[in-house]
């Protein structure tokens, strides 16, 4: 079952069983990957629907921060939960060593050396370990793998 069928079941379920707050969040999610579906015209895989989760954890991610500098935990915790539901639909995510160690591999497998192959490097590895792993750490793992 592809990921995107997996979440249109766990929409009709979430109707069966009247949560409304989770149902509301697969909306969410399902209206987002419908919107990239027409933008791009093209149905978008597995690996495209992880992409668009990631997206909406980081924007959940980023809410959460602007509302807890703004006493808002009312809508912090909204956010939270929302975060929570989007989360279930991402692979499990890599360790820092795991993480390490992919990243080592890329780089000895591109040859690249120093701040200068940066872009080169990142391009790879999001190629290879997009939804496995938070960009932000997969950079600064990149980063510290380029000047060692």
């Amino acid at each position: 079952m592809s990921l995107k069928a997996r979440i249109t079941e766990d929409m009709k379920s979430a109707m069966r069983a009247r949560e409304t707050e989770r149902l509301a969040t697969i909306r969410l999610l399902l209206a987002a990957i419908k919107q990239k579906e027409v933008d791009e015209r093209i149905e978008l895989d597995d690996a495209a629907v992880i992409g668009v989760v990631d997206k909406l954890i980081k924007q959940r991610k980023d809410s959460i921060e602007a509302f807890r500098k703004a006493e808002r935990h009312d809508l912090a915790d909204k956010e939270q939960a929302e975060m929570q539901v989007l989360q279930a639909y991402l692979p499990a995510r890599m360790n820092a060593q795991e993480l390490a160690q992919a990243v080592a591999a890329i780089v000895a497998e591109l040859g690249a050396k120093g701040p200068g192959d940066m872009g080169r490097v990142m391009a790879a590895v999001k190629a290879q370990l997009s939804g496995k792993a938070d960009m932000g750490q997969v950079s600064a793992a990149v980063k510290s793998a380029l000047a060692g």
